[in-house]
């Protein structure tokens, strides 16, 4: 007798599914909530505070290193057509190009590396709710060192010129802001997997 298979909307838009819908669904919500994320901003210069990098490390925890990747370049594309989904509204080539750039260029690798990592975690992890904790916690660090990296980088070669100056405008003073983004998505992350 064959399988019947469940016709339950909700696996059509779960998290965890297989199905093409629910995947391209969880996608395009991710890249809303950067476009959301970049309007929450503190301004600074040259470099605002904004809530991004939270939504692009948990595209990559929850969503796995593919659709992360996948949701974190519709997003760039978004801004490259013209919607006003960077920070401060902003959108375009130039803006990928400015001294902000190499971040929203390094959302998509974050989001890949983050995936990568934890759907990467040993079963002997996995079956300590501390260790998964810890192991998820570094994969969201490694995701943020990468967009720190890449944003210097762009930052220094773009508008510093010094990488000293880059280094401490770019990389040095987001630190204790994004613990707090950090221990937020680990968090959400842990508490969503495991259901």
């Amino acid at each position: 007798m064959a399988e019947v298979r469940s016709l339950s909307p909700n696996r059509y838009i779960a998290l965890g599914s297989e199905h093409m819908v629910a995947q391209a669904f969880w996608v395009v919500s991710f890249a809303v909530c950067t476009a959301i994320g970049a309007q929450l901003e503190i301004p600074h210069l040259p470099v605002p505070y904004t809530f991004q990098t939270l939504a692009v490390i948990l595209a990559g925890g929850l969503l796995g290193s593919r659709n992360g990747f996948l949701s974190m370049m519709l997003y760039l594309g978004l801004g490259l057509v013209g919607m006003p989904v960077f920070a401060g509204g902003g959108f375009g080539l130039a803006r990928l190009l400015g001294p902000t750039g190499g971040y929203l260029l390094s959302f998509p690798v974050a989001a890949f590396v983050v995936g990568s990592l934890v759907s990467s975690q040993p079963a002997v992890v996995s079956s300590k709710s501390i260790l998964a904790y810890v192991w998820t916690l570094g994969a969201m660090i490694a995701g943020l060192l990468v967009v720190f990296a890449m944003g210097t980088l762009q930052l220094n070669i773009v508008y510093f010129h010094n990488w000293t100056l880059a280094f401490q405008s770019g990389f040095l003073i987001f630190s204790p802001w994004d613990v707090l983004k950090l221990v937020a998505a680990t968090t959400i992350c842990r508490e969503l997997r495991r259901r």
